[in-house]
């Protein structure tokens, strides 16, 4: 029998049982969901402090925090999951800010009747998230609504990490004459996510881009070159991201459609339901502004580095008062590449 803070019960049925609402009612049984089933995979000396928040140690530097709920359906999906998705898409903006990602917490919203061996397996994921990053998740909170009330589980992330005080990456910092990276092909996730909502077969599978960025933004950041803002394209995908630093700095932009790298099977599926590449979500990707002159140098770092060897300059900074982002086509020709309207892909973070 499993001891649960004072007197016993028997022990969570991981394989056959289901989420109830004494999970989330504040007495023994959502104690013992946490002590089983939570605790058991996110362990580390923080979260065994046992309190409403945690302790943590002073980080030396300037401090970021971000903040994401995640709400992708479905809860599983090539490549990945609603818990590793969560950590790594938490990180991720952090470590775009420049800073270096040190501690998580994860808020859950359950539905009732949720498998618990569903839930195991999400909070599984999520520790090895956790722990691959180095990042662990310190503090938490579940809460437990009827069915039919949510969606099997919601899931926010916070993210405190700490930023160098001569460092400072922003959006607003973009001049002209700058180029823009990418770090690797676009649209994965968002696919991934499409083919398997909608039971598409498609000959090769599409795999969700989903990882932590901050090793490859660390090795970017080490060559000490003048990068201006990064950023990384996931709801509204690269089109919006660029837009969002256009307006933000006050510039246009000049993309370059033959060097932006798509997956064959991504473009293939795009072209197959109607949809644009350049709107569709990723979660392991970031885009960079760079000063030219260092262009190659900040290239090769990320080339060097797994998660960015197909890395690329797919475009230029430049002036404009009407803040437009435009694309050299295939073709020779040119299109606007405006913001997105209305909503591709619903629910794919």
């Amino acid at each position: 029998m499993t001891k649960v803070r004072e007197g016993y019960v028997r022990p969570l049925d991981i394989k056959n049982g289901r989420v109830d609402l004494t999970h989330g009612s504040g007495g023994r049984a959502m104690v013992q969901l946490i002590e089983e089933l939570f605790a058991r995979h996110f362990a580390n000396e923080w979260l065994a402090q046992g309190n409403d928040g945690a302790l943590l140690p002073p980080a030396g530097g300037r401090l970021v925090m971000a903040t994401d709920a995640h709400v992708v359906s479905p809860l599983f999906f090539p490549g990945g999951d609603i818990g590793c998705l969560s950590v790594h898409g938490t990180i991720n903006d952090v470590a775009v800010m420049g800073a270096t990602p040190l501690w998580l917490s994860a808020s859950f919203i359950l539905e009732e009747g949720f498998p618990l061996a569903d839930l195991d397996r999400i909070v599984a994921s999520m520790a090895r998230a956790s722990k691959e990053a180095g990042v662990p998740i310190v503090t938490g909170d579940t809460k437990v609504v009827e069915a039919g009330k949510a969606d099997g589980v919601f899931i926010t992330t916070t993210g405190v990490g700490m930023v160098p005080e001569d460092l400072t990456l922003s959006g607003d910092r973009a001049r002209p004459g700058d180029v823009v990276l990418l770090s690797g092909s676009i649209g994965d996730h968002g696919m991934a996510i499409m083919a398997t909502r909608e039971n598409l077969g498609f000959a090769a599978p599409i795999v969700s881009d989903t990882a932590a960025l901050h090793g490859l933004i660390a090795a970017m950041l080490a060559t000490d070159a003048e990068i201006r803002c990064l950023r990384d394209p996931t709801r509204g995908g690269l089109a919006t991201t660029i837009n969002e630093i256009a307006r933000q700095s006050g510039v246009g932009v000049m993309l370059d459609e033959a060097a932006i790298p798509v997956n064959g099977e991504v473009a293939a599926a795009c072209e197959f339901l109607g949809l644009d590449p350049l709107y569709v979500a990723n979660e392991g990707k970031l885009v960079a502004i760079v000063a030219a002159a260092d262009a190659d140098t900040v290239l090769a770092a990320m080339r060097a580095h797994p998660q960015g060897s197909r890395a690329a300059l797919i475009g230029e900074v430049v002036a404009d008062d009407h803040h437009f982002v435009q694309m050299t086509t295939g073709l020779g020709g040119r299109r606007i590449v405006d913001w997105l309207t209305g909503d591709q892909l619903p629910r794919i973070c």
